[in-house]
């Protein structure tokens, strides 16, 4: 199989700034929609994550969507439905420079992760780069230096097993989960994090984040997050800004001064 038309590989943007110390601020897409995905990588941000886990585009390839953000410069990683080694392997094959793993709540879990996203000898990933090649390229060395492997910490169990989580080679961070940590703690996924026994168990496992030297993730205002530990914060999505629109042009209509009966009456007198 030739690879001679290929560009040259190039490295992970946001690996590079996460290994540099720096905080690294991104978006997320839950429509699955191409034209929605590049638009978001269009907006400057470090990366752009495309969920496939709670997406309403379903489990079909983001191929698509990744061809869309390839020219943005704009990192893209895919969040899987699940940590299950033929997802990971076919969001990496598509393009994707990493990918965030749910529901991860043991070492053995984070192995199986981390092993999927990497090729032998540091992994089991079948090599097949059909598009992966125009990203991070086609050498298996080269693509395991630079591939994220992100999983995610979104239980109690899972809290209660952080740092042998973090101490598993081939991880390089843990993106939290709040709603469902909330969940797992007998929380309201919405109000939930604000409680000390969440944010105390969130503090666990950004503390083995660092102990470990691994970054940690979440969801949320990047400058209240980065305060609290984290060094990747996704700060919204498409369907988060489609709301805030909403609300927003709701509350224009709203103030808007319509007329008196009395006024309407004197207009058409």
């Amino acid at each position: 199989m030739s690879y001679a038309v290929t560009t040259e590989a190039h490295p992970n943007r946001l690996r590079q700034i996460l290994e540099t110390g720096r905080a690294a601020v991104g978006l997320a897409c839950h429509t699955g929609d191409p034209h929605v995905a590049e638009t978001l990588a269009m907006a400057g941000f470090d990366y752009l994550y495309l969920d496939q886990q709670h997406s309403v585009g379903g489990l079909a390839s983001p191929v698509e969507m990744l061809r869309a953000t390839a020219r943005t410069g704009t990192t893209a990683l895919v969040r899987v439905a699940a940590n299950d080694p033929v997802l990971i392997g076919r969001a990496l094959d598509a393009g994707s420079e990493g990918v965030i793993v749910p529901n991860v709540e043991s070492a053995d879990d984070a192995r199986r992760a981390a092993a999927a996203a990497r090729y032998p000898p540091a992994g089991m990933r079948s090599w097949g780069p059909t598009r992966s090649a125009y990203g991070l390229g086609p050498n298996p060395a080269t693509v395991n230096d630079q591939v994220l492997c992100l999983v995610m910490i979104e239980t109690a169990e899972g809290v209660a097993r952080a740092k042998e989580i973090t101490a598993v080679a081939g991880v390089h961070g843990v993106y939290v989960g709040p709603g469902d940590l909330a969940v797992s703690l007998g929380l309201d996924p919405v109000t939930g994090p604000r409680s000390e026994r969440h944010r105390a168990a969130v503090t666990e496992i950004v503390t083995a984040c660092t102990t470990a030297g691994i970054t940690a993730g979440i969801t949320g205002d990047p400058v209240a997050e980065t305060r609290r530990g984290f060094r990747m914060v996704t700060a919204g999505s498409d369907v988060s800004f489609l709301k805030d629109g909403l609300a927003a042009a709701r509350d224009r209509r709203a103030a808007l001064t319509h007329p008196t009966s009395d006024t309407e009456g004197d207009a058409t007198a």
